[in-house]
């Protein structure tokens, strides 16, 4: 008897895009992606106030990396199709506990407005719920992130609350966080059911996606 072919997911296609854990190799070209998109990044993102060096972003992929093989934290290179192109990064973050993830991105500024970080959201919401069997999916973001905020919406997560000063910035400043929530009941009438997505494990099987 075949034994079924579990997460995590490695690598996920979607229509247009490869998402799949950072590689230590990618640090030069996620640099390029973070250098060129940090004055965009800086109003929603702390992390962007750093100037990181490559070597800082290969101690991090290093890092990244050992959490996903250990099942502590999935982070995700947001790539072209056929994985030539960093677009960006995107998150299955564990930090909620059990039974739930919190799902992460941002995009390169060259490549904002064509819907990729509602792409890459929707195929990890498909993946926490379908791969993961999570019961609950949160996406959070500054109220005056608009951009971000819409994702959710448009993905069918409800706004359940704005908690007030949880943003923190190196220059001491101080925002609210907007939760969006998407529970297990709801998913299969949602938008990210609906996505087309593949889902490989860590030697490229592909994995059965459930329910």
């Amino acid at each position: 008897m075949t034994e079924p072919i579990s997460g995590p997911a490695y690598r996920i296609l979607t229509p247009r895009l490869c998402l799949r854990c950072w590689e230590p190799q990618d640090a030069p070209a996620l640099k390029a992606a973070v250098d060129a998109s940090r004055e965009y990044l800086k109003p929603w993102m702390p992390w962007a106030h750093v100037d990181t060096s490559l070597e800082m972003h290969l101690k991090r992929l290093r890092g990244e990396r050992a959490k996903f093989d250990l099942d502590q934290d999935f982070t995700y290179a947001i790539l072209s199709r056929d994985g030539s192109q960093v677009l960006g990064s995107t998150g299955l973050h564990t930090r909620l506990g059990a039974k739930a993830r919190e799902i992460g991105y941002w995009v390169h500024v060259d490549h904002i407005g064509r819907g990729y970080a509602s792409e890459a959201a929707m195929a990890l919401t498909q993946v926490a719920f379908r791969v993961e069997g999570m019961d609950r999916v949160e996406i959070h973001c500054a109220p005056d992130n608009a951009a971000s905020a819409a994702i959710p919406r448009k993905l069918g997560y409800t706004h359940e609350t704005t908690l007030r000063r949880r943003l923190h910035w190196p220059d001491g400043t101080v925002m609210d966080s907007m939760v969006w929530t998407l529970f297990a009941a709801d998913f299969p009438d949602s938008p990210s059911a609906r996505l087309e997505i593949q889902a490989f494990d860590a030697i490229g099987r592909e994995i059965a996606l459930q329910g």
